[in-house]
Parts: structure tokens; C-alpha cells; sequence
């Protein structure tokens, strides 16, 4: 009866080591601080480009700041609700092209570099975003 108990028990054991779950991608970018200091950097990083801050002239940037935290909270599976208008209607008139759009995913994956992203979490990320592009580019 005791190697039996020994048996169940070694048996409970293993099975609670090998399901650990896997974190989400929220988690994985650090959850709100990670997603706020991701943004923040990425700001940094755009206010500081000669090639694409005159994108952001007219931008209410305190609001950008927080959809975009709505956005990449949402995206990865965090508890946000993106509030935000859709990403044609607000790109509509800005005329971004290949370039701009590129810089400002460098920024982002400088950005998640910066806060020690993992690479498959950035690329998970990055992945949700594309399907963006037409939306955003010749607008």
C-alpha cells in the first residue's frame, strides 16, 4: 500500500510539472507596465524621427498613447478593449507610405527589444499587426 502511495504520488507530480502553461502574449510582453513602457519607448523613438514625427503634428499624443495601449492590450489577448476609431478611418488624409511604415515598426521591434521582448513574442505580435498595412498605407 505505501509504494502505491509512493506511486500515485510521484505519478500527481509529474503531471503537475509538465502542464505548465504556456504565458500569453499580454504576459509575455509584461502586461500593462511591459505594454506602457513598449509605447512609451516607441513615442520616444517617433518624436525624435525627422522622417515621420510630422505624421504626429496634429496628433492629441496623450490620446494616441492610450489607444495604442488599448490596441496592443487587445491584440495580445489582454483584459483592454481597443476604443479607438478603425485604423482606415484614422490614417484617412495622412498619405503614409512603405517607408513610414516600416520606420515605425523598426521603432516598435527597438522598442520590445528594449523592454527584453522575446523574439517569438515580438514576431507574435508583429504577425497580428500586419494584416494592418493595407488599412494604414496610401490613405
Amino acid at each position: 500500500m505505501k509504494s502505491l502511495l509512493i506511486l500515485l504520488s510521484m505519478a500527481l507530480l509529474l503531471v503537475a510539472c509538465s502542464q505548465t502553461p504556456k504565458p500569453s502574449l499580454y504576459q509575455q510582453l509584461g502586461e500593462e507596465a511591459g505594454i506602457t513602457a513598449i509605447t512609451d519607448h516607441l513615442l520616444h523613438q517617433i518624436e525624435h524621427d525627422p522622417l515621420i514625427v510630422h505624421h504626429f503634428r496634429d496628433t492629441d499624443i496623450p490620446r494616441f498613447r492610450r489607444l495604442l495601449m488599448e490596441q496592443l492590450c487587445e491584440l495580445s489577448g489582454g483584459p483592454c478593449v481597443y476604443s479607438g476609431a478603425t485604423m482606415e478611418e484614422s490614417h484617412t488624409g495622412l498619405n503614409l507610405n512603405t517607408r513610414d511604415f516600416d520606420r515605425l515598426v523598426n521603432h516598435l521591434i527597438s522598442a520590445m527589444q528594449q523592454q527584453g521582448i522575446p523574439y517569438g513574442a515580438q514576431n507574435q505580435l508583429l504577425a497580428l499587426l500586419a494584416p494592418m498595412y493595407p488599412e494604414v498605407i496610401g490613405r
